[in-house]
């Protein structure tokens, strides 16, 4: 039996929380969350996301020398979080739910402030990380999933995987800023190339005109790539093998024109909208960055608004397997997970499975540095 909260922040002054139950719509609660517990300055600082400032390699330093590979002080974070993020009278009814065998499914909006929270990685007052008890899902913002016109894709499990793997952008060597995310490719990884449309890796023919045509009749969508954000969520950017030629709302990078969240959602070259497949998984440094904003839009936002019922995306920038292993594996973990039933919970699943290989060995792929920052929007 699974019974669902969803949970709402909003930053007003201070950070007020709202909860309803599914099964109770009209019995809304409303709190605030304890700003003085919220250790907010300890994660930005854990996080390989670039502080004012700072480049992504002193990012990266700061975050593989921080708390979220050290075992003790990553377990102290996770439970600083979550006793300054669930107010008394939530964490009473949860734990309610959870001592009857209850499990429960958070469907979680955040607020700017706390945007990256790693919610999975949450540790509970019995140890356990609220992955372990809980299914968690990102609440897209209702003027995205209650848009008028928006239509949920049909998801057909023998559909046609549309993968864009590693793209070549144009005028970006392998070593550069927007060159290789994955390096040597492994054979697990080889064989979801196999898998995929139109196949293969580092492709250089993967333009936006291609990808929205394989969009159309597409079963899932995976991406393995760049993500950059910009000053609003709309521009938030995705690098295909576009060139200067073509046409979007982006200036031109070099001899590249990336690919905007305001592109597939209101179309790039006229006002048709995409359409998106039932399954996007976006692998890729802070595509799932739409929370930061006042106005909650973004890449998530633009493929729920285009017909996705589950968007996997990342919360902050990832360490590839070049600076820390275990990129690659959750590349393959996604994309399994997003072959099953239920995609939140297949995520959970790994994630789970990893927070234990932590817990007990400290070992470094296993970090949340790599599997916190995934979350998956949930918008049927």
């Amino acid at each position: 039996m699974v019974t669902t909260v969803q949970i709402k922040f909003v930053d007003a002054g201070h950070l007020y929380v709202t909860w309803r139950w599914e099964h109770a719509l009209g019995e809304p609660r409303v709190a605030v969350a304890d700003p003085a517990g919220l250790p907010l300055a300890e994660l930005a600082a854990a996080l390989p996301t670039p502080l004012p400032g700072e480049s992504v390699r002193d990012a990266l330093g700061r975050a593989l020398a921080g708390p979220l590979l050290d075992r003790k002080r990553e377990q102290a974070l996770a439970e600083g979080l979550a006793r300054g993020l669930f107010p008394a009278a939530l964490a009473a009814e949860l734990n309610a739910y959870l001592s009857q065998g209850v499990r429960v499914h958070l469907r979680i909006q955040p607020a700017p402030s706390i945007a990256q929270v790693p919610w999975e990685a949450l540790r509970l007052s019995a140890g356990e990380r609220l992955v372990h008890v809980a299914d968690v899902s990102v609440l897209a913002p209702a003027s995205v999933r209650n848009a008028a016109g928006r239509t949920v894709s049909t998801w057909d499990p023998s559909g046609s995987v549309v993968g864009v793997l590693d793209p070549r952008v144009p005028g970006f060597a392998d070593d550069s800023e927007l060159g290789s995310v994955l390096g040597p490719v492994s054979p697990a990884l080889l064989d979801l190339g196999a898998r995929s449309v139109p196949g293969g890796f580092r492709r250089e023919d993967i333009t936006r005109d291609v990808l929205e045509s394989l969009l159309v009749l597409a079963g899932r969508f995976l991406y393995v790539g760049h993500v950059t954000t910009a000053a609003h969520g709309l521009d938030a950017r995705l690098h295909l093998c576009c060139g200067a030629g073509t046409s979007g709302r982006a200036e031109l990078v070099g001899a590249h024109r990336p690919l905007t969240a305001a592109d597939i959602a209101l179309g790039h070259g006229s006002a048709r909208p995409w359409r998106i497949p039932n399954r996007v998984a976006l692998i890729a440094c802070e595509s799932g960055g739409d929370a930061r904003f006042a106005e909650p839009s973004g890449l998530v936002a633009a493929m729920v608004h285009g017909g996705a019922e589950y968007v996997t995306s990342t919360r902050w920038t990832l360490p590839t397997d070049a600076v820390l292993p275990g990129f690659g594996s959750a590349v393959v973990a996604v994309d399994g997970a997003h072959t099953s039933a239920d995609p939140v919970a297949g995520v959970g699943l790994w994630q789970r499975g990893q927070a234990d290989l932590w817990d007990r060995d400290g070992e470094a792929e296993a970090s949340p540095i790599l599997w916190g920052a995934f979350s998956t929007a949930y918008a049927p």
